[in-house]
């Protein structure tokens, strides 16, 4: 339902106002159970993975990228009874305050959330590497361990309550719709919800700086790493304050990245790809 754009200020467009205002897109998105799909790349992964656009706003000259996705979510390359609006970049620009890579976003309907439990039983063949993200406020950040997720076979990731929202605009554009591939959910209540991952098999290892903390490369030689059929939990902690000490607790093991030139730790999203990379399953 292709729906030429002539006026920026359409109430139509009321999803797509004012993007840049990160307050407003909290409270809008939580209340009308949306997120937003930032490139026709995301926008594909998003539709590919299941999930229905609200509508879509895009330049035109991307409606050819477009339309496979268009098709599979509402039936024809036009988006059936998906309102897709439709202007020139200049507009797009004014209506979204920032300038669009690749030329579209589409406001989708958020899925709902299975429970870690469930998430957890439903994975084919069972989750052999799991992150869990324990109170990470940057979406940048949260973005980036999903994308390093999907990029070194981690099954699954977990968040805890107070964790930014993965499906947050900005964490979406930067995991380049990584949200979308890695199955995912909130671990609640937490760090009692690391029962969880107890009861499906998982040695959880809290990646925090320790008294005692085994290195990372000494975890990875472990038989609870190399096993066959090895299960791993992963936790990083928020940025600056790391986990909790209750967390670090409940873990079996707390585990270090050893750092050189007076650099006490990594990034946590950089920290996350050299430990998934280590326990990868061989």
């Amino acid at each position: 339902m292709l729906i030429p754009i002539s006026d920026t200020g359409d109430e139509r467009l009321e999803d797509y106002t004012r993007l840049t205002d990160v307050a407003l897109r909290r409270k809008l998105e939580t209340d009308n159970g949306l997120y937003m799909a930032e490139s026709t790349k995301v926008i594909v992964r998003a539709i590919t993975a299941g999930h229905r656009p609200r509508s879509v706003l895009a330049d035109e000259r991307w409606l050819d990228e477009l339309a496979p996705a268009l098709r599979r979510a509402g039936g024809d390359p036009e988006g059936g009874d998906i309102p897709v609006y439709v202007c020139d970049e200049a507009a797009l620009q004014t209506i979204t305050g920032f300038h669009l890579h690749r030329g579209a976003i589409a406001a989708m309907n958020r899925p709902s959330l299975k429970t870690a439990e469930e998430l957890l039983a439903s994975l084919p063949g069972g989750a052999r590497r799991v992150v869990v993200l324990e109170g990470l406020v940057d979406h940048t950040n949260v973005g980036a361990v999903f994308r390093s997720a999907a990029g070194l076979g981690v099954d699954a990731v977990l968040v805890t309550p107070a964790c930014a929202d993965p499906l947050y605009r900005r964490s979406v554009r930067v995991s380049m719709g990584a949200v979308f591939q890695v199955p995912w959910t909130r671990v609640e209540p937490w760090p009692r919800g690391m029962e969880a991952l107890t009861r499906h098999g998982f040695t959880t290892a809290a990646l925090a700086l320790e008294p005692g903390a085994m290195t990372l490369a000494e975890f990875g030689r472990l038989d609870v790493c190399l096993a066959a059929d090895s299960r791993i939990a992963l936790i990083m902690g928020a940025e600056g304050d790391g986990l909790g000490a209750a967390t670090i607790a409940r873990a079996d093991y707390s585990v270090v990245i050893p750092m050189a030139g007076g650099v006490d730790s990594l990034n946590v999203a950089a920290a996350s790809a050299v430990a998934c990379w280590e326990l990868r399953t061989r």
